[in-house]
Order: structure tokens, then sequence, then C-alpha cells
């Protein structure tokens, strides 16, 4: 824990000073390592598929030679035209045929910002692989001139040239052919519309407590106000209910409410668009009764983001005190009726974490963060600032927090564990002479924690509470701080980032891992809302309950009820596990789950080629499998559960016989011909056929039934029904992808169970629902927006009732009630508070 609540510490200033260098770099990294995987897997495509076509060219000529032996010289003629040999051989394409790559997917909108450095290079693969691809399928006038010449060859019955209609789309520069099923007639009369369902945000599960401070406050209402990715979430602490903010458009970052309990203000990160550009961050000023926005503050003033605010006390609330996240850490003060900034300042070059008004005098601001404490002067205008004097008191790293007592003290908390108290001194006019100005200094030292003090909160009796990061607790200090009551919060939920005072003995505690505690120091305290604290991939929903389960990269397996909106349980995955796993890293995590369709357990695919069943009642895990040694995408159950199916970033699909009610499984094949990994897969609903999607986007087909071979003709799957739809490439849901994607822009996608709509995931935040199928091009959609990060799943509940979404960074899980058309009620508080949904063009 030592370690840990150091790394905090550090965290809270260095990523204050470095975040769009950071995510530069984190880009570049990512931009190259796509670069590289795309080279590669469109490489050994194109010889693949050269190889096939030269494969092909012998037998077709038979075939026309079987008609009329005439034939012969005229076709090769043909062949030779287009620039091909059927004799030519590859010697050397052995190797490149099926090249393996690790697995990463593009993150982030900012790290899309960085260009190709190899863009010609990329351009020529891409250019060899569609020309390749073409072979397969060829070009009208390609097919006319064979017809031709069978026709004049005298043949008994001539055939069409093509086994049927086929659509081509293109990512990447690479062609990707879908073909049309016997049930469409004519492809260009095809209408698309956006679908009569619409969503509704029910439940917002998790908060941020984990990078952020001072963001949990009660309201008049008896609502706990806290946020996660762009929604700030007014809860219920009685009646368990949910209202959300949703008004900004990119990451909620700090937060204060006003003196009135009544408006709060609410800051935001600036982020990026889809095309690379940045936005600007702002101040909303809005009413929690009624969630209308009052005032917009800063836009187009502030950089990278909003760090903290705070409203002035004295004059009820006139004025906003607002620090950004640029190098100098601009200090602002605005007018909260009018929108107009007052006055403006360079602040620090240091890390800031927290500011606020004395609530006896609006004209003096504190300040607070790295290795500092200001006091600041606001008189004509202008902000004038003096430092805090550490005296002979050692200097802290970092000061964390700070409150004012009922005496007009100044109370701070530093990394050093000590509660600080400080106030003015006269000038010291034998030292410095008559002008000596009063400077602020150190009253008095208190050791109060054992590492960091990361909160203070002033009661209103005037008793103050304290919370520690390392040692995680909770202490209760009288008004001339003489400690009187401690408890310790269980180390699942971390360090205490924030305590919120509800009556004077109960309080709520927001912790670092994004937990929020209700309790006292009497009865002890419980969760109120949890969720994970990393990167999350893992989401699958139960098939017949009201449930579902999600797994990240913070090694958690999670499993809640929608209709309760909590958390059913959680478990930590162990590393290792059985003894076959000595070499297994230190950390390995959930990446992907399904249910078994009986419900009673569940399958999760780990970062390690690694994979465990857990039994849903007992919570145990029953078994224990590894395939392979780099991670798992995906796992998938047959329709009637007889088989599993677990797709590799090794390019392989390893299928499993499974028995015994999902207890038992036996290797029963593998599926191998993708020649990058694995990325999406499903069974179709009779459980003989499986269709899959690889990195370098291609679409497979395999005969599981027929002992797991590649179907080379992928004509003769066109019309096969599928028990689910979560392939992002298909006909069926061609219609998704925008004009000019780059084959990463979408993460996942889901078919409902009814077969209307296809719920998507994307890359810029976003979840989108279209009309199913949906395979024209730019087909109308409804767009929704809440995530804070790169959206990486979604799921429809067993009844189509509600859609799961799950953001990656921002480790916040949407849920989603699925409205028809008309059910909608007018003043439904989420409806009529912030649902964006709008059609796309």
């Amino acid at each position: 824990m030592d370690g840990s609540t150091n790394s905090l510490d550090d965290v809270s200033g260095s990523s204050a000073e470095y975040p769009d260098r950071v995510s530069m770099m984190e880009g570049r990294l990512q931009a190259q390592e796509d670069e590289i995987m795309l080279l590669k897997s469109s490489l050994a495509d194109a010889l693949r598929r050269l190889r096939l076509h030269d494969q092909l060219i012998p037998l077709l000529k038979q075939q026309i030679i079987a008609v009329n032996p005439a034939a012969s010289r005229v076709l090769n003629q043909v062949y030779c035209s287009d620039g091909f040999s059927s004799s030519r051989k590859l010697s050397s394409s052995s190797a490149l045929d099926s090249p393996r790559h690790p697995a990463t997917r593009a993150r982030r909108n900012s790290e899309k910002l960085v260009k190709d450095p190899q863009e010609k290079t990329k351009k020529l693969l891409d250019k060899k692989a569609a020309s390749s691809a073409n072979l397969l399928n060829r070009s009208p006038s390609q097919e006319s001139r064979t017809k031709d010449l069978i026709a004049r060859a005298g043949s008994p019955g001539s055939r069409r040239g093509t086994q049927g209609q086929s659509i081509k789309m293109f990512i990447r520069g690479r062609p990707i052919t879908m073909y049309v099923p016997s049930n469409i007639q004519n492809y260009e009369d095809l209408r698309m519309e956006p679908p009569v369902e619409k969503l509704e945000l029910d439940w917002v599960y998790g908060y941020r407590g984990r990078d952020c401070r001072a963001n949990l406050y009660l309201l008049s209402s008896g609502e706990a106000v806290y946020f996660i990715a762009c929604v700030v979430v007014l809860y219920h602490i009685n009646n368990r209910t949910q209202r959300h903010y949703r008004k900004h458009t990119d990451c909620v970052r700090c937060l204060t409410i006003h003196p009135d309990k009544v408006r709060v203000a609410s800051g935001q990160t600036a982020g990026v668009d889809k095309d690379g550009k940045p936005l600007q961050p702002y101040v909303h000023i809005w009413d929690s009764s009624t969630l209308i926005t009052l005032q917009q503050i800063g836009l187009g003033t502030f950089e990278r983001g909003v760090g903290s605010v705070a409203f002035s006390f004295a004059d009820a609330g006139a004025f906003l005190c607002v620090i950004d996240d640029s190098n100098e850490h601009m200090l602002s003060v605005w007018d909260c009726a009018k929108g107009t900034k007052h006055t403006e300042v360079k602040s620090t070059n240091e890390a800031v974490f927290a500011v606020e008004f004395n609530p006896s005098d609006s004209t003096n601001i504190i300040t607070c963060g790295k290795s500092h404490i200001y006091f600041w002067t606001l008189s004509a205008g202008s902000l004038t600032k003096k430092q805090g004097i550490f005296g002979k008191y050692k200097k802290p790293k970092f000061i964390q927090c700070f409150v004012f007592s009922l005496t007009g003290d100044v109370l701070t908390g530093d990394s050093e564990g000590n509660i600080l108290t400080w106030g003015k001194s006269p000038g010291d006019i034998k030292t410095l002479g008559k002008g000596a100005k009063e400077t602020f200094q150190i009253m008095r030292q208190t050791r109060a924690h054992d590492g960091s003090v990361f909160t203070l909160c002033m009661l209103q009796g005037g008793a103050l509470l304290s919370g520690g990061g390392k040692d995680r607790k909770i202490i209760r200090w009288s008004a001339d701080l003489a400690p009187e009551r401690e408890c310790e919060i269980p180390e699942k939920f971390g360090a205490v980032r924030c305590i919120t005072d509800v009556n004077g003995e109960e309080v709520l505690v927001g912790t670092t891992r994004n937990a929020i505690l209700r309790g006292t120091f009497s009865d002890g305290f419980v969760a109120i809302v949890q969720g994970h604290v990393d990167e999350m991939w893992g989401l699958a929903t139960h098939p017949s309950q009201d449930v579902f389960l999600t797994c990240g990269h913070d090694r958690q397996v999670c499993v809640w009820n929608t209709a309760e909106h909590k958390l059913d349980w959680c478990t930590t995955l162990e590393v290792g596990g059985s003894g076959q796993h000595t070499n297994t890293p230190t950390h390995e995590y959930g990446l992907c789950a399904d249910f078994c369709p009986n419900g009673a357990v569940v399958s999760v695919g780990l970062s390690t080629g690694r994979w465990l069943v857990l039994d849903l009642q007992t919570k145990e895990v029953i078994s224990d499998y590894t395939d392979g040694n780099e991670q798992l995408s995906v796992m998938r159950y047959s329709p009637d559960g007889s088989f599993l199916a677990v797709g590799s970033h090794d390019n392989f699909i390893y299928v499993y016989n499974v028995t015994e009610c999902g207890r038992r499984y036996s290797r029963y094949g593998k599926c191998n011909g993708h020649s990058s990994f694995i990325t999406h897969l499903d069974w179709s609903k009779d459980g003989k056929y499986i269709m899959s999607n690889s990195g370098d986007y291609e679409i497979l087909y395999w005969d599981v039934a027929g002992g797991c071979k590649l179907l080379r003709n992928r004509y003769e799957s066109k019309d096969r029904e599928w028990a689910s739809y979560t392939c992002v490439l298909g006909f069926h849901v061609m219609g998704v992808w925008l004009e000019g994607s780059d084959g990463t822009d979408i993460n996942a996608l889901c078919r409902s169970h009814s077969e209307r709509v296809v719920a998507v995931a994307d890359d810029f935040c976003k979840v989108h629902l279209f009309q199913y199928p949906c395979p024209k091009p730019k087909a109308p959609n409804h767009s929704y927006e809440g995530h804070g990060s790169h959206v990486t799943n979604v799921r429809f509940t067993h009844c189509d009732s509600h859609l799961l979404s799950m953001g990656g960074k921002d480790t916040c899980i949407l849920q989603w009630e699925v409205k028809r058309a008309g059910t909608s009620d007018g003043g439904d508080r989420t409806h009529s508070a912030s649902i964006t949904s709008s059609p796309e063009p």
C-alpha cells in the first residue's frame, strides 16, 4: 500500500503537467503498430489470393477445353492480355502467408491525430491486395469476354459468369466482397430508414474517484451529485433513483455546488472530435432541479481542460473561480449571472489541486497543489498572491486539500500525513524594516495519517473529518484538532478520496477505487456505488435473466443486475490458477466473456490465452484452460450450448465440445485460415457453422460439424441465418460503416434478439442504433453521447428491454432503455434532461 499511495501522489502532479505529450506519444506508437500489422497482413493476403488464383486458372481452362478444345488458344490470349500467366509460381510466399500479429486496436480519439508516416507504401500494398481480390471476383468486362469465348466455342448450356449479386466495400483501400442474399431481388431498390426504436439513458454504473478530487456533494433534494465520463449523476441516496445532466461534450473533470445547494458548476476536459480537431473546454452552471443550463462559461478561454471550480459564499455565490489545465494553470474569476470574466492571472507552472473562496470574504481566494499554497487577494479587478511560508516545518511534496475552520483559519492536508493550521502573521519589522508586510505561516502541525491526507471535511458544529490514503482511515477531530473517533474502510475500496457530510453523523465517502460508501463510525460503511477502475472490454448478457457481466484490465469480473441497478457480486482473477500455469504473467485480465445458454455458467477469456468457466451460483472457477499464449478476443457458445468457440489473437479459433451443463470441455477442433487475429465471431442458428472477422478485415466461414473446415466458397453462406450478429463486417451490417473508415472505427456491434435493430460501439465515444438489416452505405441512425472514451462493447439484454454500453478508459457502464416510438413519456426525467438522439445524414 505504501508504494500505491506514493504513486497516487506522483500521478496527481505529473498527470496535470504532461497529458498532451503522453497522449501524443501513445497515439504515435499505436499508429505505428497498426500500420505494421496492416502492411504485413495486406501483403500476406495478396500473396495468398494470387496463389489461389493460379490454382483456379488450370481448372477453368480444363472446363472450357472440355466443352470445346478450340477455345483453349483464345482463352490463353485473354489471360495473357490481362497480365496473368497460368504458369507463374510463388516460391517465396509461404513465410508471409499466415503472419501472426499482436493485437492492439485504436483507442481514444486523440490518438488518431498522428498521421501515417508510410502512406505511400500502404497505398501500394492496398492496391496489390485489391487487384488480387479482383482475381476471384472478375470485373464485368472480364466476365463478358469469358462468356463470349464459351458461347463462340459452342457451349451447350451457358452458365452465369458470377454466382450471384455481390457488393464491394472498401476499408483503407482494401476491397471486401459481400454476397447479396437470395431474398433481395434488387439491391439498389433497398431503402434505409432510421429505426423506430430509440434509447433513453436509464442508469449509470461507476464513479470517477481514481484521479479526481472534491467531486462528491449532497444537494438539498437529498441527491448525491458526482460524475463519470461525460455524465453528471444525481443519485437519490434514499430512493435509489438517478437523474442525469448530459450537456457536456467530453469527460467532466471537476464539480462544485452553489451555496443554495441547488445550482451546480461542472467543468470538462477539451478532447478532440472525430476528425482529430481539438474541442474547447468550458464550465456549465446549471439548475439541479430542472437540469437546465443557466450559463456556459469560458468557451474559447480555457486550455486543455478545467481542473478546479469554486463558488463564492460571502456574496451568495455571485462569482465563480476557475483554474484550467494549461501550463500556467490560469486562474480566472467570472460573474455567474452575466457569464463574463471579471479577471484572470497566471497561477503557477506546478499542478493545482484545489481552489476555494474564503467563506466570509469573497476577495480572498486560496489555491494549493504541488509544493505550494497561495493566498490570493482580489482588488480593483486584479489578483495578487502571497505564498504560504513553511518556515521551520518540512515542506511537503503535495498540499492535497484544505478547508476553512469556523474561526477563519485555513487547515491543509498534505502528502506527509499532516494537518497544518495556517494563519496571518504581522510583518517582521525588525528584519525587513517598516515596509514589511503580513505573511501567511504555519501556526500548528498535527500528525493525522500514515501517508497522504487526501481530503478534509468541516462539519457544522466545527468538528473536522480527515481521510487518509495509505491507512484508508477516516478520523473525526474536535474543533481544537483532538482526535475523537476513527474507522478504516475495507481495502477493496482503496483510499479515501473525498468525504461529504449527510447529517452530522452519517457521511458519504468517495474512494480511489471508484466506489461511493455510505455509513457512520458506529455502523460502518456499505457501498452504494461501485465500478471498474481500469479499461474494460468484456461484456456479456444473461440468456434469461436481468443480469450482465463485465471484465477488464483491473482483473475484476463483475456481475450486475439491470433491474435493481446494482452489483450482484465481484471477484478478482487469481494469477495463474492451476499448476499448469506457472509461467503466467503477474498481470492477466479479462477481455471477453459469454454465458452458456443454460445460464448456469459463464466463460471468461483472458489476456494470456487462458480462459475460465465460473459457476454463477457459487462464484467459483470450475474449469481452467489455456489456448496459445496470446490474448483472447471472443468467447461464443453455440445456440444449443454444445460447443464453445474461442477466438484468439494467434489467428486461430479453438472449438470445444461442451457437456455436463457447461461444466466439462474437451477440444473438438481448431479453425485455421485467418492471416490476422480474430476479432469477432458468430454461430449459425443450426449450430453447424461459424462466421468470423479478423484484424485484417477478412470474413471467413467455417463448417464446424464437418471438422472445422474453411468454406472456400463464401457465396454458399449468403443465405445462412445467424443466431447472433456481433461481427462488424458482413452484408447485413455494411451500412454501419462511415465513408473513409479505417477499420478500427467500430469496436463492436450487436443485433437485438428480435432482429429489428443493431447497436454499434464506435471509437468516437458514441453509441449508434441502426435498423437491421443495414446493408447500404450512409444508413440513417440514432446517435447517443455519454461516454468519454472509445466505446468498447454493446449488448442487448435477453428481452431487448435494455442495451448496455461500456466505455474503455472512462470505466463507465451506461444502461439504456429501448423505447419504441410513441412509448416515451415527454416528461421523462432522462429524456427531458439530456438524451441526444439525432439521425445521421
